[in-house]
């Protein structure tokens, strides 16, 4: 890397190897661990004319989407590290992971309206990386106010939204094309959804015909928004929200014997460094142990992990492992992988994080 004993926190620099040749451009930070983002492999300006043609090819990649809810900018994968953007419907929300990329939050908002017109925005930046990164996160409607609420429709399914509050931007987008799916391998019986978040894969059960519902989720705001959608959809008389910790009630329904035709584990990362990669391997196969004893005979249970360091051959071990000791014999159904607006670069082996199976108790 070139000298940077005297580039300040954020600002643009280039990137040589030892003889001097040329090999990117990125953004500088030595506060954290990861000091340079590589921004552009060839030889150019990373000024406002090169943000604008990387947004602006970033939305035309989502043209085919048909969502009302579609992720427009997704870091790494759409050539900006550090920028994600989501539309829900008549709104944006955007999310700075960098400082470099927090200091360029106008001319993102001004390239992105010039890709899909002057819709209000707000921001959604992670207080932790923003912390870590050093700048001030952005939370809320940006330069002028949107809706209190926005309520888009998935696949027939009508979810609340208040851009910029809550966990991600809103919803979480890279389950968009498995709620639907996951739903439609069951459509009857009784559902149990943990780590629920705001309730969709439980809405999109009980719109496809399920009977009942039961929600384990500890968040008071998901909480709160899970029985919003439950509203929102018609179906709060068929739903429950258990207000508890996860693990615990797993425990107890296995001890009490309860039985569920389709069961679905969306947690949160388990593992947020290498380091920690030993504990979310155990909490992972005791969440699948217990809901694997939870399945009535036939049931399903579509199981994920979002963790960056899991891959998806140490997943499925570990779900077979978790199989094994429940003595519950399964066959996989299908994968679950992040929706297309998620999309994976073959070099960059992060971007495909979320890993999911669909399974049937034999």
């Amino acid at each position: 890397m070139a000298d940077v004993s005297d580039v300040a926190p954020g600002d643009v620099v280039t990137v040589l190897d030892s003889g001097g040749r040329f090999i990117g451009r990125g953004l500088f930070n030595p506060r954290p661990a990861l000091c340079c983002r590589i921004f552009t492999w060839a030889d150019e300006a990373l000024d406002e004319a090169w943000l604008g043609r990387r947004v602006q090819a970033a939305v035309g990649a989502r043209e085919g989407i048909g969502r009302e809810a579609v992720r427009l900018v997704w870091s790494e994968a759409d050539g900006v590290p550090g920028l994600v953007v989501d539309r829900y419907g008549p709104a944006l929300a955007v999310q700075c992971l960098t400082l470099g990329v927090a200091r360029w939050r106008e001319a993102i908002i001004a390239a992105l309206r010039r890709s899909v017109g002057d819709l209000p925005v707000a921001g959604a930046d992670d207080v932790a990386m923003a912390a870590l990164e050093g700048f001030t996160p952005a939370s809320g409607w940006l330069d002028r106010p949107g809706p209190d609420e926005i309520v888009v429709d998935e696949a027939g399914v009508r979810l609340g939204v208040r851009p910029g509050a809550g966990q991600k931007t809103g919803l979480y987008l890279d389950q968009a094309e498995n709620r639907p799916r996951v739903a439609a391998a069951d459509g009857r019986g009784t559902i149990l959804d943990v780590f629920a978040y705001a309730g969709g894969f439980a809405c999109h059960a009980l719109v496809a015909g399920a009977a009942r519902a039961v929600c384990v989720e500890s968040s008071p705001e998901a909480v709160a928004a899970a029985r919003r959608n439950f509203e929102l959809n018609g179906v709060a008389g068929r739903a429950e929200v258990r207000a508890v910790n996860a693990f615990d009630e797993l425990r107890r329904l296995d001890r009490e014997r309860e039985r569920f035709d389709l069961i679905v584990l969306d947690p949160p990362p388990f593992a947020r460094g290498r380091t920690a990669l030993a504990a979310a391997l155990r909490g992972y196969k005791e969440i699948n142990l217990r809901a694997l004893r939870l399945l009535a005979p036939g049931g399903r249970l579509a199981t994920f992990s979002c963790s960056h360091h899991v891959d998806e051959t140490t997943f499925e071990a570990t779900c077979r492992d978790a199989a094994a000791d429940a003595g519950v014999r399964v066959r996989v159904i299908g994968h679950l992988p992040q929706a297309a607006d998620h999309p994976v670069l073959l070099t960059v082996p992060e971007t495909r994080y979320l890993k999911g199976l669909l399974l049937e108790a034999l």
